[in-house]
């Protein structure tokens, strides 16, 4: 008798975790419809408490939620992991789609290198939108938020199946490189709110304060800074902490896989 191949599991009512991703990914769908839609959008224009918000959100809190929530087999762009071997290797032939063919190719290619591109293009898309310009365009023609909302949650999204889980992606990284890539990603951010925050004057042309109408110029920048920062904080410091646990409870000693990595490290720049 023919062997009946085995299915991908179906989420259903009581799978707890994938009602938790589910609520994950429709929770990062609604706060992207929330801060490109009136009353946020409309203040986006006013104060750059506002601006800093839906910036934030859409650089951090959308990507990391919709890569955790991992919404790809419930928008039919994926199979699932089947329950045969590794959960996230496998899937029923014949079946592929596109997030699994990716999925498929990222597990082939784990080069350090290639997680670093999207690090760094992460990066690049915050810096380009943390500028003067962009920030001045976006102020003034709402419609421009749409065009930074793609840009910002697409490389968002690149930088998050690179730290966590996201079925079936899984991180091409160990722990150690995670927790540098969040830590680097983090502070690209914070380093751009210090920036605004230091600064006596607006950087920023298109918010014109008014004294005694509404906050004032540096209460405005602070409240600004604020948002990005505790943002950030509350996404990247979860994977930080978690990696960190993971490594120290590993079986390999910590102090080894350090001076590995940085051994390794000086080894490619001598080459």
């Amino acid at each position: 008798m023919a062997e009946t191949p085995h299915q991908a599991p179906v989420a259903g009512v009581g799978d707890k975790p994938a009602d938790a991703r589910l609520t994950l990914a429709v929770l990062g769908a609604v706060l992207l419809v929330c801060v490109l839609v009136p009353p946020v959008s409309t203040e986006v224009g006013r104060y750059e408490a506002f601006e800093a918000l839906q910036f934030a959100l859409l650089a951090v809190g959308v990507p990391a939620l919709l890569a955790t929530g991992a919404p790809w087999r419930r928008l039919r762009l994926a199979t699932g992991p089947t329950n045969v071997g590794d959960r996230y290797e496998r899937t029923v032939p014949g079946r592929l789609r596109l997030v699994d063919r990716t999925a498929a190719a990222r597990r082939r290619h784990r080069e350090p290198a290639r997680s670093l591109m999207y690090l760094a293009l992460d990066a690049a898309v915050i810096v380009a939108w943390r500028l003067p310009p962009s920030v001045d365009a976006v102020a003034r023609h709402g419609w421009i938020s749409v065009i930074e909302a793609v840009l910002l949650v697409g490389a968002g999204i690149g930088l998050w199946l690179e730290l966590v889980e996201s079925p079936p992606f899984i991180p091409r990284l160990g722990p150690p490189h995670r927790i540098a890539m969040a830590a680097v990603a983090m502070w690209t951010i914070w380093v751009a709110a210090y920036l605004m925050g230091l600064s006596h004057s607006s950087v920023y042309r298109a918010y014109a304060h008014m004294a005694g109408r509404g906050l004032s110029l540096s209460a405005d920048q602070a409240v600004a800074t604020g948002i990005m920062w505790f943002v950030s904080l509350c996404a990247f410091v979860p994977v930080i902490f978690s990696n960190l646990v993971t490594w120290l409870r590993s079986d390999e000693d910590p102090d080894d896989a350090l001076f590995r990595l940085i051994r390794d490290g000086r080894r490619r720049a001598q080459l």
